[in-house]
């Protein structure tokens, strides 16, 4: 005889499969501006435990080692926390976020290290929680009158991202080798003249800040670029720029036909004398980097007169994020005075 369970039973498992995959699913998040409601000892009660994941930039092993062995320890002993830095920056943060939207997919990261056009493209895209920011206890700390700090090139930050450091560019050069270097771009363009083969720029991020102080310097200044974008004045600017590298990349290393990739590689470059500059997004890597023996012991940063670029870099909480109380809190400590205090030595990272 074949069994045939009652309808009762039926139901009963039917009823059991529905309980066990929906006590599959994740449970619901909290949203970020919901936190930044709450009192902050309620947030820290929610971060206790949790794994916070920050998708930051991985190449500069100093900045490594003050993540995974100075942060890390401290916000897992104080608070509970198990931080876990992972590789991406830029468009690979934004891709990422995109698929994940798509597939309603809960976030691969808590946290993300951003500023500038991937801030606006975020921004843009909704792909950020917030605001959350202004609720944090140590932004009392963050200068609100410094546009700087307060706007991220240009876009309000709203409170979807939170300070941890800034930076101004720099060229590097060696006080022995060229004791007395150019202060200007018009300038350094008649010095790269007088020493072909001796200049290059990388062709990553460093490299086009690099371009960008050309273009607000033969550009009259970077007052005449306030106000917004305007695209008459961009495309006269970057005529101007592209223009520039024409007349004077045939003196370039390698007679301007390649590149070194990355800011690395454009150091080795320096350090082994094959050109006479290297640069950088922190004005103190020359010091930095001298001690740590990568560069000479000579290095030194050059500000040129015309002015460079300063920039602020900031952490934001994906829209999707699982452990956004985690991700806040680790903010929070990231704007310490203890955590600024420690990553300005020039031993650690000098930022």
């Amino acid at each position: 005889m074949l069994f045939r369970p009652r309808r009762a039973s039926r139901l009963a498992w039917v009823t059991l499969a529905l309980g066990l995959a929906l006590g599959c699913r994740p449970a619901p998040r909290t949203p970020a501006a919901e936190l930044a409601r709450l009192p902050w000892d309620s947030v820290l009660a929610r971060a206790k435990g949790t794994t916070v994941v920050w998708r930051m930039w991985r190449g500069d092993p100093s900045i490594n080692a003050f993540v995974d062995q100075w942060v890390a320890p401290r916000v897992k002993e104080r608070h509970g926390i198990t931080l876990t830095a992972v590789e991406g920056q830029g468009p690979e943060i934004v891709n990422q976020l995109v698929v994940e939207r798509e597939a309603g997919a809960r976030g691969s990261a808590d946290l993300v290290w951003i500023n500038g056009e991937t801030f606006g493209n975020l921004r843009r895209e909704g792909l950020l929680d917030g605001p959350w920011a202004g609720s944090l206890p140590n932004a009392r700390y963050v200068d609100s009158a410094s546009p700087i700090i307060m706007r991220d090139f240009e876009q309000d930050l709203a409170g979807y991202e939170s300070p941890w450091g800034q930076v101004q560019f720099a060229l590097i050069y060696d006080s022995v080798r060229t004791p007395d270097p150019p202060r200007t771009v018009a300038a350094l363009a008649s010095w790269i003249q007088a020493h072909p083969g001796r200049f290059t720029h990388d062709q990553q991020f460093t490299g086009t800040t690099f371009l960008m102080t050309v273009f607000y310097a033969l550009g009259g200044g970077v007052q005449n670029y306030q106000g917004g974008f305007d695209s008459l004045r961009y495309e006269s600017g970057s005529a101007r720029v592209f223009d520039w590298l024409e007349r004077h990349k045939a003196a370039f290393w390698r007679k301007g036909e390649t590149y070194p990739p990355g800011v690395a590689e454009l150091h080795r470059l320096f350090a082994n004398r094959e050109v006479d500059f290297s640069m950088s997004y922190n004005q103190s890597e020359a010091l930095t980097k001298a001690r740590q023996g990568i560069l000479p012991a000579t290095a030194r940063p050059l500000l040129l007169q015309d002015g460079t670029i300063a920039n602020t870099h900031f952490v934001g909480i994906p829209f999707n994020a699982g452990e956004t109380a985690g991700a806040m809190v680790v903010a929070n400590f990231l704007l310490s005075p203890e955590a600024q205090l420690e990553k300005q030595k020039p031993e650690v990272w000098a930022d």
